[in-house]
């Protein structure tokens, strides 16, 4: 019989490690709710034609699968240079590739994860204005979500479709073999565009990134 070992503890606080670990529905239920509120904000209180909120929320996708990309290559694996900068590193993304089969880590903590929402919301709202943020953000969001469910789908090996399995093979490159590559997680549209899929045709640039 198979003996799972200790999870990783990050933190000495009781109420701070229970927030490291996230239950698979709960970022289902932190956000399904509010990308409902901002389209129907969209259309009810704003008023903005159907067309323009599939556009915007589209639009919000794209952004969402761009900033997945930027977010895991130089934020999630910037070399830390300062005990403090190692640790934060770790607790943000080093502890899932420490232990990548510690199922209550393939999600996002909803804390950090609300925290940024907020900041990146600010950002938008101030480039498309109060109305016009609101479905390019429910856009985002959504991308979020299929990044979330997608990431802890691969890990479960629980996909049975032909994309979940590359994905999933795409994935665990990245964890086991490239390090340097693969950091797109839903797709590999922008690895393929910045060359760093990892094959023999695109070699590991000189960067500061660590692989773990």
């Amino acid at each position: 019989m198979l003996v799972r070992r200790p999870q990783v503890r990050l933190f000495r606080s009781e109420a701070l490690e229970r927030l490291s670990h996230v239950h698979p529905a709960t970022p289902m239920l932190l956000w399904a709710p509010v990308v409902a509120w901002l389209l129907w904000r969209s259309v009810v209180v704003e008023r903005l034609e159907v067309a323009t909120v599939i556009a915007l929320g589209t639009a919000g996708l794209i952004a969402w699968s761009f900033a997945e990309y930027v977010l895991h290559r130089f934020v999630f694996h910037l070399t830390s240079t300062s005990p403090c900068a190692r640790r934060l590193q770790f607790v943000m993304h080093g502890i899932h590739h420490h232990d990548p089969d510690d199922s209550t880590r393939w999600l996002m903590p909803p804390v950090p994860a609300m925290a940024g929402a907020a900041a990146l919301f600010a950002l938008a709202r101030i480039s498309l204005g109060p109305a016009l943020v609101q479905p390019f953000f429910a856009g985002f969001v959504i991308g979020y979500l299929i990044y979330d469910y997608t990431h802890f789908a691969v890990h479960h090996a629980g996909v049975r479709t032909r994309l979940g399995r590359y994905l999933r093979r795409q994935h665990l490159l990245h964890h086991f073999a490239t390090p340097y590559a693969r950091w797109g997680v839903t797709s590999p549209l922008w690895d393929w565009i910045f060359g760093t899929t990892g094959d023999a045709a695109s070699p590991p640039r000189p960067n500061r990134l660590v692989g773990r």
